[in-house]
């Protein structure tokens, strides 16, 4: 009888070892997949933007002529919109996760707040631009500027910010919260004293994704009017303006008629990749930071 058990116990153990190892090679072989696939788009872009990034690209505005064409507007309208989208989603994020976990009480409402919360972070982008344009372009008359771009943007990203600052907040041992009520501080004292400095690595992570996803959303800007050809630089809040992605998309779209847009588009999204880093990195830079400290 205990040899039986044994039979079908190493049976067992064995059919299981079997179904790791297949899991396994259909895992790495999938990722393997991705990998040559990134690795022959990476190939593809860089090999196609040789030669085309220079001052003049990076300095000049846009033109009929491959040639002398540049991105300087969009680089522009890129980093303006960031400039809107990154303090508005920062401090609403960061106060509705606050407000969440620390003063609302748990009942039908929070869940509620809580659910739909949820729920927005896979609401597809175009809604989002479908809300910006009756909200801020239309019902507040502020026209296809950069400021209704970038509220429309930051309303997209906002729920990433405001479940990673509460998984942020969630991670705070308790005891740190008992400790500052123990020593005579009020509930705004721990808050801004003990808890945001602890969670902000966390906080900051949840700030870079959200970021990097609006630095690189086209159909909220596409909704809401934002044009892909453009030649006035901005300089304000209310200038007219195009992004990056925008401009790549128009010249994706015109190297159907000119082959040189092709590549001009290719150096596009290398600047834009570029950009991306440079900001992810300087973010990634302060949050450890706050990390070794706290």
């Amino acid at each position: 009888m205990n040899y039986m058990n044994f039979e079908e116990v190493h049976k067992k153990i064995k059919s299981r070892l079997q179904i790791n190892s297949l899991a396994k090679g259909v895992f790495f072989f999938a990722t393997l997949i991705g990998i040559i696939v990134l690795t022959i788009l990476i190939y593809r872009v860089f090999s196609q933007s040789l030669g085309w990034i220079d001052w003049q690209f990076l300095t000049g505005k846009l033109s009929t002529r491959a040639e002398k064409a540049g991105i300087m507007g969009a680089l522009l309208g890129t980093l303006w919109l960031m400039a809107v989208v990154a303090p508005v989603t920062m401090f609403l994020g960061v106060g509705t996760a606050i407000y969440l976990e620390e003063y609302a009480k748990k009942g039908p409402v929070r869940s509620f707040v809580q659910t739909n919360i949820n729920n927005l972070a896979g609401v597809p982008s175009i809604v989002f631009g479908l809300l910006g344009l009756t909200i801020f372009v239309r019902g507040i008359s502020l026209g296809s500027v950069v400021l209704s771009g970038g509220l429309t943007m930051a309303l997209l990203v906002l729920p990433i910010v405001v479940v990673a600052s509460q998984e942020a907040i969630r991670a705070v041992p308790q005891f740190l919260r008992e400790a500052s009520y123990g020593m005579g501080a009020t509930k705004w004292q721990t808050t801004s004293k003990i808890l945001l400095p602890a969670s902000l690595p966390g906080i900051l992570t949840g700030v870079i994704l959200a970021l990097s996803r609006a630095i690189g959303e086209t159909a909220p800007l596409v909704v809401i009017g934002i044009p892909a050809l453009l030649l006035p630089f901005p300089d304000g809040l209310l200038s007219k303006f195009t992004v990056l992605p925008m401009q790549i998309y128009y010249w994706t779209i015109d190297s159907a008629l000119v082959a040189e847009y092709a590549n001009l588009a290719a150096a596009a999204i290398i600047i834009l990749l570029a950009a991306l880093f440079l900001m992810n990195s300087i973010a990634i830079i302060i949050r450890n930071k706050f990390q070794k400290r706290y």
